[in-house]
């Protein structure tokens, strides 16, 4: 039924009745008619709700009944995510579901009544029209270990996308209170740096630090790899830092905070891969 053109307007018979819907977040339209836009009734308004859904079943079938029609085809313009609920509930009752292109509806609009405006009645009408002339497309609704690949693959990319945020923020503050911080550490993810990141982020913690003190807050976190050459040259930077300093009691907050999100957006995104 997503095939040609040709195709799709011969799935539209004589026995077919045509349900627009224009959905919303809380409440759809829908109207009925038939292969020729002949409309049958008045609107339906149905809640987002199981019994909004049952309710649309209801009207479309006693439509269908009392105008000689065996094959029922539902058809809406997908706005956000609203659609996805009744296209599940009606395609797992064995229902033609079909989508029609938000660009059609909106340059179809004028040729009922010559005007462009939006209303809820007006766009089911055109949605039906639209379905009428085999202007729509099948949805591909996932099931199965698909969807929840779908699932998956959103998520992560949320998890990214967020972390991402978050590390731009980090390196921000870092640029502001303590530039030079990458005279010392080559990467802030490294464990020294990290560990100077959450204990004593800014020059003016540093200064009042001796190599020796900063290597044993070093110690329970890194094992090898850094020095007490590391630490003089971290105190000897520190001196000479043109980061700003005032603020700093609430920066470090902002910074404990920022590494705390860092490391759960971390851990979440391990935990899905």
């Amino acid at each position: 039924m997503n095939y040609t053109q040709n195709q799709k307007i011969s799935q539209i018979t004589p026995s077919t009745l045509v349900i627009g819907i224009d959905v919303a977040k809380d409440k759809h339209v829908a109207r009925a008619q038939d292969d020729r836009g002949l409309e049958f009734g008045k609107r339906l308004i149905f809640e987002n709700r199981i019994h909004g859904f049952e309710l649309l079943l209801e009207w479309a079938l006693r439509h269908a009944k009392e105008n000689s029609k065996d094959h029922i085809i539902f058809g809406v313009e997908p706005t956000g995510h609203y659609w996805l609920n009744l296209a599940y509930y009606l395609t797992a009752k064995d229902y033609d579901f079909v989508l029609v292109n938000p660009m059609h509806v909106k340059k179809s609009k004028e040729l009922d009544d010559n005007s462009p405006t939006k209303n809820d009645t007006k766009d089911a009408k055109v949605i039906s029209q639209l379905i009428k002339d085999g202007r729509y497309s099948v949805p591909n609704l996932l099931d199965g270990i698909y969807a929840e690949l779908r699932e998956g693959v959103k998520l992560r990319d949320q998890l990214i996308q967020q972390l991402m945020i978050t590390e731009g923020r980090i390196q921000n503050m870092v640029d502001r209170y303590f530039p030079e911080f990458f005279d010392v550490f080559g990467d802030w993810e490294g464990r020294a740096a990290y560990c100077t990141l959450k204990l004593f982020p800014f020059p003016s913690q540093i200064v009042k630090m001796t190599p020796e003190e900063i290597l044993r807050k070093w110690k329970p976190f890194v094992q090898r790899g850094v020095g007490i050459k590391r630490a003089t040259k971290l105190v000897e930077t520190a001196h000479k830092s043109i980061g700003i300093n005032i603020g700093s009691h609430l920066a470090q907050r902002e910074m404990s905070s920022l590494l705390d999100q860092w490391e759960l957006f971390k851990k979440q995104l391990e935990e899905l891969d």
